[in-house]
């Protein structure tokens, strides 16, 4: 896979939920290909294990392990208040959970939409000045191809009435995209060269289904999920393709969402999906751009602010 990734020396990178999954296989191969990669993850063990496993797959490789918990808004604080290695070059903002069990947050949010938008937004903003800085940043958000199916209800994000685990997930993706072509417009809109991505991964074979707040679903579950995933799903490295693509290819333009080219965008090479109703609707992606700083408390600073 690597070999088609252009060299990325001289970059630094975070990529968020990397200790497993598609994140782990993208923080492997851009490391590979010279990126000094930082794996942020909630769990210091996994994610020692994941480094451990990355420098032996990738001998010479620069990578190191910082924790970083997306339920919490201290935790995303904390990490961006350490940030110690200056300009930031690529943020994939990859974690997230998958068709939970009712639960809030450290904060008091539904965690679909805590977890996968609202940390993924306050994580990307409180970066933002080391994404300027680093000159022609990217930041990738992993959404899904499922986040087509969602009845995006901006009075019910927080699960204010009623929870359905499917319709969170799928309504938190939405989000995801929402937030990665807002991001680009106003990027955009400052004369910045920051350039926003989406990506839908395709179905893969990860343990999103299986761990974290789904591990206690008991040995029937795990069991029939791990068979349909065998059965089903693509290899963690197709999964990582899009946000691979999307993180290197040279000339792929701010805005765009990255999917697979086959059906349903399930599985397939990396193609440009500008079809999808989200991308063209900047009424609903402002308001939730708004309603998240108001929640989050994070306000996105750019030179046109600073100066203001």
């Amino acid at each position: 896979m690597h070999a088609r990734i252009p060299d990325q020396s001289g970059r630094i990178a975070v990529v968020t939920g990397a200790n497993s999954g598609i994140g782990y296989v993208t923080a492997r191969e851009l490391a590979r290909r010279g990126a000094h990669v930082v794996l942020a993850c909630r769990s210091p063990e996994r994610g020692r294990g994941a480094l451990d496993r990355l420098l032996a797959e990738a001998p010479g490789s620069r990578a190191e392990l910082r924790r970083l918990d997306l339920s919490s808004l201290e935790s995303v604080r904390s990490f961006a208040s350490r940030w110690d290695l200056g300009r930031l070059d690529l943020l994939i903002n990859n974690a997230g959970v998958a068709m939970v069990p009712f639960s809030r947050t450290a904060d008091g949010f539904e965690t679909h939409f805590g977890v996968n938008h609202l940390g993924t937004f306050a994580l990307t903003g409180l970066l933002m000045p080391y994404l300027l800085a680093g000159g022609e940043a990217r930041v990738v958000t992993v959404s899904s191809e499922g986040q087509r199916f969602a009845r995006f209800d901006l009075s019910n994000l927080n699960a204010e009435r009623g929870y359905s685990a499917p319709f969170a997930y799928v309504q938190s993706k939405r989000a995801n995209l929402y937030f990665a072509v807002e991001l680009q417009r106003r990027m955009t809109a400052a004369g910045l060269p920051l350039r926003s991505m989406a990506v839908a991964p395709g179905l893969t074979r990860t343990n999103v289904l299986t761990g974290g707040a789904n591990a206690g679903r008991g040995a029937v579950y795990r069991r029939l999920i791990r068979l349909l995933v065998r059965l089903t799903f693509q290899p963690t490295e197709g999964g990582a393709r899009t946000s691979l693509h999307a993180a290197t290819a040279r000339d792929l333009p701010g805005g765009s969402y990255v999917a697979p080219g086959g059906l349903l965008e399930l599985r397939g090479s990396p193609t440009i999906r500008q079809g999808h109703r989200a991308i063209h609707d900047p009424v609903t992606a402002s308001r939730l751009w708004e309603l998240s700083e108001r929640l989050t408390g994070v306000r996105y600073e750019t030179p046109t602010d600073t100066a203001a």
